[in-house]
């Protein structure tokens, strides 16, 4: 009885335990039907989840886009650089055994305190790390600086891979570019940030099966998404013209120390950007250092001075209220409870308005904007020629002009170009309807935009007519006037003039403001000094602004010599590049076409007989009778009655007679004869030791006395042919607007 209530006891167990199984089973079996019919487990996708354990993705680089040049130069690139990587593990093949030496190494090929090299490796060491990197001066490295460290053949040191953004040509045209994070992570200023969705790449992805030792298997299916690489944009400056306007802009600013330069180089016909820059630049390549962001030539706004002028007499002249010829009472006008006065506070007495263009008489214009025009034509000439708005420029930050409505004085004063206040690419803007026969066009500096993985055109600019606010025929006029001003013995323009080239252009000296309360600054140089010019002048193709803010000058110096320092360089460089040759009409004569020619190797009595015969002015240094080197080298624009420097072979040099020469072709005469130059004074060299004639081998130093041309009675002009200096005397002040 009692076996078989225990026989039936197991059999219940037996039953339910089997039940039991059964359940699970039913339940594990249910489970694996819902798995295979939903492809899911815990809100996870099971075939993504196996994708990832036996597949492998690796990304496909993207390479960021170029900014190139006119002329396919890149301005802007991406590039392979370095990071050291240091291995600090011996598992790991060569380790750093010695941090001291191996800082010490490191720190002889780079800009880094050895002390700190080293606290990083022995922390990295202490702390049982297998890499460490050594900081950021360690990163983003050239390959010439990799190749330095390899030389040093340290262990444990190696390196990682990685792109950076490069700006081979450094200060080039900084402003324009802008820059990006050497990672090219964030743009943050210029094309690099207004262009960023057009430069920046899309990385890729490829995908692939592995085994269980991640080895990838034969024959198996690869995905593949291919990168996008960023769009390459050509802009429309020129190099060679680029680099007259960095190359004088750092004489000038070395020089005069002004606050501000602003350079702008346009063709005429087109509206096309050829150059444009400023000082306080910088190198992208270094943008820790910048310490000035702002491209002054497109979001400044200043009072421009009298180059405003000459769109006040494009006005008059259209408006068929200019007579040249008639005369008016310089000196003072009075307007309101001002008085308006010249800049030369006595006037020239009663003269022509053409005249008073020449001179920049701000009374004449005072009258032309009060008695001629009035307030309502005046302004809308103002508004025609787009200072009241943006030109539209396709580069970011660009300001409107200001202008000044309401009284006499306002009318008066914006006429002449003070109050209202503009920007320098409005008055490039506003001179191609001068330039262009009265068709006005829209500046732009991208030429075009190109995906580099189709070679499609993705955005092409072309000439843009922006406003006709004058007639061809006033437009001919305002240019004949405006050569007027260069030529003219009494021309204000006359600095810019250029041997063999017809320019027409207007000056500017304009006033600032003080920070602190009404009235302008004061004193010699405290003026924002400009100019304006086309060439040439039958014809103009290229348009050149210069400004030139508050330069240290001397008592003796005008403030139009930094500017045309400048406008000249920048305006022959031009237009050599459009294949404008000098005329000889002039009096310029050119060796070989545009340049002069390569006379190295060359006998020195058959060059010498050349060159004088064409008017220059041959220095000979040497007894030889073969031209070792030259100075201008080939290819240079040289005109007549300037100097060409002959080096022959040989150590016996006499030293040449330089009284009157400038401080450049003292330079030049030192980087020949390789003999130091002590110089004292500003001017022209009035005396010198050794004496001239005298043999220069054995001599160290060469010692000159500079100064002011004029300070001496045996200072003659022909001294200072083809020197950029005007002396100032009453005839010849800087223009200045007076207004009491």
């Amino acid at each position: 009885m009692w076996r078989r209530k225990k026989s039936r006891k197991v059999i219940i167990r037996a039953l339910i335990i089997l039940s039991l199984f059964l359940i699970g089973i039913s339940g594990m079996f249910s489970r694996f039907m819902y798995i295979q019919a939903e492809q899911e487990i815990q809100g996870n996708d099971l075939q993504t989840l196996l994708e990832k354990r036996w597949s492998l993705t690796r990304v496909i680089d993207g390479k960021r886009g170029t900014i190139y040049d006119r002329n396919g130069e890149a301005l802007a690139e991406e590039i392979p650089s370095y990071t050291i990587i240091a291995n600090l593990d011996e598992r790991f093949g060569d380790f750093v055994e010695d941090p001291a030496y191996t800082a010490y190494q490191l720190s002889t090929v780079l800009d880094v305190d050895p002390d700190a090299i080293e606290g990083i490796l022995s922390r990295g060491i202490e702390q049982g790390r297998v890499q460490v990197e050594l900081g950021s001066r360690t990163k983003f490295l050239s390959f010439e600086t990799r190749e330095e460290i390899n030389a040093l053949d340290l262990d444990g040191i190696g390196f990682r891979e990685d792109p950076r953004r490069f700006y081979p040509k450094q200060n080039f045209a900084s402003h324009i570019l802008g820059y990006t994070e050497r990672d090219m992570s964030v743009a943050r200023m210029g094309l690099e940030s207004s262009l960023n969705d057009y430069l920046q790449e899309q990385d890729g992805r490829i995908t692939y099966r592995k085994d269980g030792r991640n080895r990838r298997l034969t024959d198996a299916n690869e995905m593949i998404e291919p990168p996008k690489n960023g769009d390459n944009v050509f802009l429309t400056l020129d190099t060679r013209i680029q680099m007259v306007i960095e190359q004088t802009m750092n004489q000038v600013d070395e020089e005069f120390q002004p606050e501000r330069i602003m350079a702008i180089v346009a063709n005429a016909k087109t509206g096309e950007i050829l150059g444009m820059s400023n000082r306080p630049s910088f190198n992208p390549n270094q943008y820790e250092s910048i310490i000035n962001y702002t491209n002054f030539n497109i979001a400044s706004r200043f009072e421009p001075g009298s180059t405003m002028k000459m769109f006040t007499l494009a006005a008059a002249i259209e408006e068929g209220v200019y007579n040249g010829e008639e005369l008016f009472q310089s000196g003072s006008y009075p307007v309101d409870e001002f008085i308006i006065r010249d800049h030369h506070r006595g006037g020239w007495g009663e003269i022509s308005f053409n005249e008073g263009f020449q001179r920049s008489s701000n009374v004449a214009f005072s009258k032309l904007a009060i008695e001629k025009l009035g307030s309502e034509r005046l302004y809308n000439y103002v508004e025609k020629f787009g200072f009241a708005d943006r030109t539209g420029i396709d580069l970011p930050n660009e300001v409107n002009g200001a202008i000044v409505r309401g009284s006499l004085s306002e009318l008066a004063t914006t006429a002449l170009g003070q109050g209202t206040a503009v920007t320098p690419i409005q008055q490039i803007q506003a001179a191609t309807a001068i330039a262009n026969g009265g068709e006005m066009l829209r500046p732009y500096i991208i030429d075009r935009i190109e995906s580099v993985d189709t070679g499609e055109v993705i955005q092409q600019n072309e000439r843009v007519v922006a406003g006709n606010p004058i007639s061809e025929q006033t437009a001919n006029e305002v240019i004949r006037l405006l050569e007027s001003v260069v030529t003219s013995e009494v021309g204000t323009g006359r600095p810019y003039a250029i041997e063999g080239f017809r320019v027409a252009g207007k000056t500017g000296t304009a006033q600032i403001p003080l920070e602190n309360g009404p009235g302008y600054m004061t004193g010699h140089g405290n003026n924002i000094f400009s100019f304006i010019g086309m060439a040439p002048a039958e014809d103009p193709q290229v348009i050149v602004y210069v400004a030139v803010d508050r330069p240290q000058l001397q008592e003796y110096e005008s403030g139009s010599l930094p500017v045309s320092m400048i406008f000249k360089s920048v305006m022959n460089q031009s237009l050599q590049y459009l294949n404008i040759a000098p005329t000889n009409g002039n009096g310029t004569t050119v060796v070989e076409g545009q340049g002069i020619g390569d006379f190295v190797g060359k006998p020195l009595t058959s060059v010498e007989d050349e060159l004088m015969t064409s008017g220059f002015r041959v220095i000979k240094l040497g007894n030889g009778e073969t031209v070792e080197k030259q100075f201008p080298p080939p290819g240079s624009t040289v005109l007549r009655g300037e100097k060409v420097f002959l080096k022959t072979e040989g150590d016996n040099v006499l030293m040449p007679d330089v009284a009157g020469w400038s401080l450049r072709s003292l330079f030049t005469l030192e980087s020949l004869i390789g003999v130091q130059l002590n110089v004292e004074g500003k001017g022209f060299v009035v005396q010198q030791r050794p004496a001239p004639g005298d043999n220069l081998q054995g001599i160290e130093r060469v010692m000159v006395q500079l100064e002011p041309p004029g300070s001496r009675p045996e200072t003659t002009i022909d001294d200072l042919v083809d020197y950029q200096f005007i002396s100032i005397d009453e005839d010849e002040e800087e223009e200045e607007f007076f207004m009491d």
